[in-house]
């Protein structure tokens, strides 16, 4: 069955919501995967710094922040007619300081502007999993869940992009710098992110939530309420041990995935190679994500997951491989991005696949009026991930001074979720 037609079965509000997908998807692959890190990279560099250093340095403080929020973010959106109003402001930050990063040249001043963007992106992003529970059944949240990330890659991780590549490839020509090239292509994301996030705006509806406190201040019963969802995972031992595994695996997705062209880089490969790779990525992604969700759906999401895990530890070592043979001189930067290639095509089959079935996993477990107040949780697992990673690839950089050895640490991230799975195995029956 074409994707086309299973679009056309879907509600007004499935449809609505997987287009926020397409809308966000291009900060996520221009400012966090391909365009931006190198940009970055470049003048932090110039500027006489470690580029890929400050790089994962950066990456981690926003993920700090919202992090340290997420609980309260999600409890305050289970309140009736609190979860759009949230969503409307972390999208406003997202936009606003992504705005920001194109308006300066200063590495200081990117890495801000960077940092509180990523709190808009990844707050709104809180909110906006949450919602899958008011859009969808339990039956569909595979599907739904799957087709948000397929469409995603189809569309803002790819249609942008391409026009990115082409203004930095051939800017020069029409006296378009490549540092110029780069700020247009911030504008654009955040043209594109805003345009396409008024379907979600206008037809997504809070069905489910809990009355407002008129007896006690909105912060206090939110604070109170985290507290009792933390009791409450943490006594249901298959989300307690679903939830510690995905913190250790998601942190790995996003650390492949941040810090990719930035090591790339460091290692010498062709920036337009590697563009060009990371567009490969997003087209493969488009018909595993569906792929992996029927996948999902007849065989179970966690075995999906599990396989999905153990393909991302393969390429950890790859990565691995590709640059300890260019640090040693094994083999030249020709072949290494040969290899950067083959890893943007296996990363391209499960990136997707292992987040949505992940989101749709977590979304059937839990109680749809609490859905905010849980997906707080999962978000701060990720997002304290998502602090992690970066940071284990930069200091390991910085002990060793070896970024291959810096890739491959990550390997311990996918190893600890395999092991916890298995330790939890008993309860996913």
């Amino acid at each position: 069955m074409s994707s086309e037609t299973e679009i056309k079965k879907m509600t007004k509000q499935e449809k609505s919501w997987i287009m926020y997908d397409w809308a966000n998807s291009v900060y996520a692959t221009i400012m966090m995967a391909a365009v931006f890190p190198i940009y970055f990279t470049g003048i932090a560099n110039s500027a006489g710094q470690s580029g890929d250093y400050w790089w994962g340095i950066s990456s981690s403080v926003g993920m700090i922040i919202i992090a340290l929020l997420a609980p309260m973010i999600g409890a305050m959106a289970d309140f009736i007619g609190y979860k759009k109003k949230l969503f409307i402001l972390f999208l406003g930050i997202g936009l606003g300081f992504t705005l920001f990063s194109a308006l300066t040249s200063n590495w200081i001043l990117l890495m801000v502007g960077y940092s509180f963007s990523m709190i808009g992106f990844s707050g709104g992003n809180l909110v906006y999993d949450s919602f899958l529970s008011d859009v969808t059944t339990p039956d569909r949240m595979d599907k739904i869940s799957g087709y948000g990330f397929a469409w995603g890659y189809i569309g803002g991780s790819t249609i942008p992009f391409l026009f990115s590549i082409a203004l930095i490839t051939f800017g020069s020509n029409f006296g378009i710098g490549a540092n110029l090239a780069v700020q247009i292509s911030v504008i654009i994301t955040v043209i594109w992110w805003g345009l396409f996030s008024i379907p979600f705006i206008k037809n997504v509806k809070q069905l489910y939530g809990i009355e407002k406190p008129k007896s006690h201040p909105m912060v206090k019963s939110a604070f109170s309420a985290v507290i009792a969802t933390a009791k409450k995972i943490f006594n249901n031992k298959k989300l307690f041990f679903f939830i510690l595994a995905y913190f250790f695996y998601i942190d790995g997705v996003g650390t492949v995935i941040r810090m990719s062209t930035a090591y790339g880089a460091a290692l010498g490969l062709d920036t337009t190679g590697m563009i060009l790779a990371l567009l490969v990525t997003q087209l493969v992604a488009f018909p595993c994500s569906i792929g992996f969700a029927y996948m999902s759906r007849r065989y179970g999401s966690l075995k999906m997951i599990r396989m999905a895990i153990c393909l991302y530890l393969f390429i950890c070592l790859i990565g691995f491989i590709m640059g300890y043979g260019l640090e040693e001189a094994y083999f030249g930067v020709d072949t290494a991005l040969i290899m950067f290639w083959t890893l943007a095509v296996l990363v391209g089959s499960v990136q997707g696949g292992i987040q949505a079935a992940s989101r749709a996993y977590y979304c059937q477990m839990i109680p749809p009026e609490h859905s905010g107040e849980f997906f707080g949780f999962f978000d701060i697992f990720g997002k304290f991930a998502a602090v992690l990673g970066p940071l284990i690839y930069a200091l390991t950089l910085g002990f060793f001074g070896r970024s291959s050895y810096s890739i491959l640490s990550i390997v311990m991230l996918f190893a600890a979720a395999l092991i916890i799975l298995r330790i939890g195995k008993k309860h996913f029956v």
